[in-house]
């Protein structure tokens, strides 16, 4: 693995806004350049028999899938950080909140190469792939049933968009993040109940109709073991 990929913890100042700004500067010179699009002509023809794409242009469906994912990325920080500080939980996922805003804001010296939609990918992806891992490492965000399987299929194709082996890095790079944030038994048995509570209520929930659609409506199909969608 490769240290650099290591993300530091972004300035308190950062916000989810500036990220929406990245996001939108990226745009305007995909507009121009037509760079990113170009590069999901040749992914789609190179993805694996697991994804099925309906569209009658799949590099377009893989390019509204890639913006719609990348824009989620800001929303989630937004969410987790709300839902935190309305638990009283701010102080335990102000570390993770930080951290995601950072990939954007603060990119380690690897990623500031990648400047356009396809870096915004790579960095969204890092947010998105965080947050999972967050649910994860505590027992009762992990049984609170937060991440949807629908995000979980949206991970692993945006992991075969970014390709091998440096998606692996990516993954390796946030399982360092993860074990320095929450790198204790103690944080897995920390009762969360209250951060779940304000997670299970409408700002999450028309987060989890997003997700579930995510892949339908750009008429994307992924099959996760033997079950297809």
């Amino acid at each position: 693995m490769r240290p650099q990929l290591v993300q530091t913890l972004a300035c308190p100042q950062m916000t989810p806004q500036a990220v929406l700004e990245i996001i939108d500067h990226a745009r305007r010179k995909e507009a121009r350049s037509g760079t990113f699009l170009k590069q999901l002509h040749n992914k789609a023809a190179a993805l694996p028999s697991a994804v099925t794409i309906e569209g009658y242009q799949p590099a377009a469906c893989l390019f509204q899938f890639a913006i719609e994912y990348i824009e989620m990325a800001p929303r989630l920080i937004e969410c987790v950080d709300a839902c935190a500080q309305e638990a009283g939980n701010a102080q335990l996922f102000d570390p993770f909140v930080k951290a995601a805003i950072g990939y954007f804001t603060e990119p380690s010296v690897l990623l500031v190469h990648y400047d356009g939609l396809d870096g915004l990918l790579i960095r969204a992806y890092l947010c998105h792939r965080l947050m999972e891992e967050m649910h994860e490492n505590n027992h009762s965000i992990r049984t609170g049933g937060l991440v949807d399987i629908e995000a979980t299929r949206a991970n692993l194709l945006v992991h075969e968009l970014i390709g091998e082996p440096f998606a692996n890095e990516l993954d390796d790079s946030i399982t360092v993040t993860v074990l320095q944030i929450a790198g204790t038994p103690d944080y897995y048995e920390l009762n969360l109940d209250p951060f779940v509570e304000q997670v299970n209520n409408d700002a999450w929930s028309w987060m989890r109709r997003y997700w579930e659609n995510l892949l339908t409506r750009n008429h994307i199909r992924f099959s996760l073991g033997s079950s297809q969608t």
